[in-house]
């Protein structure tokens, strides 16, 4: 087993009519990833779509995930897969959408509570744990009175869109950074620029 793998999980919800929505960057993300590393998702056991490889030669290793349940149940394929590679919740990273970041903007963090994602709460139920990175892709808040579900559940707009290859760009390059360099580094170059 590699000493330096990761397992890269970007949430959102299956099928072909959600893969345009909001709720869906985290695995638009992960599509990213995979094109730069010219892997292929497969069909894995841990009922999730798996890809494999590495950001650059002789660099650390990605298992990128995106698992084939609905967001709210992303938490037992999660754990499936940290179990499956003999993995710490600590070379987690999970990539999904936040409301509370302004659009086309990456934060990172490690630990904390899921601020009302249903994603990441059952995430942290079925792992036992909060200690797991986020890359917090910024989606904004929903416009007027628009109910929050609604808006996650809605695809880009067509302003949005036009900066949409930047952000999915952006959120790659902090994965890629915080498996090769650490949380801190990545921090400091997404938090500041």
């Amino acid at each position: 087993m590699d000493a330096n793998l990761w397992l890269v999980v970007g949430l959102g919800n299956p099928g072909p009519g959600y893969a345009g929505n909001r709720h869906n960057v985290g695995q638009m993300v992960l599509a990213e990833l995979a094109n730069r590393m010219a892997a292929n998702f497969k069909t894995h056991r841990t009922n999730s779509a798996v890809a494999e490889g590495r950001s650059f030669p002789g660099g650390p290793g990605l298992v990128l995930a995106k698992p084939d349940t609905f967001m709210n149940v992303s938490g037992g394929p999660v754990a499936a897969l940290l179990r499956f590679y003999s993995l710490e919740p600590s070379r987690l990273i999970v990539v999904h959408d936040d409301l509370d970041i302004p659009y086309d903007t990456v934060k990172l963090k490690l630990g904390g509570g899921h601020g009302g994602h249903n994603g990441l709460r059952d995430i942290i139920a079925a792992t036992g744990t909060n200690d797991f990175i986020r890359v917090r892709v910024g989606i904004g808040r929903p416009p007027g009175r628009q109910p929050s579900a609604d808006f996650v559940l809605k695809d880009f707009s067509s302003t949005e869109r036009a900066a949409l290859p930047n952000l999915l760009s952006d959120a790659a390059d902090a994965v890629e950074l915080i498996a090769s360099d650490g949380l801190v580094a990545a921090q400091l170059k997404f938090h500041t620029a």
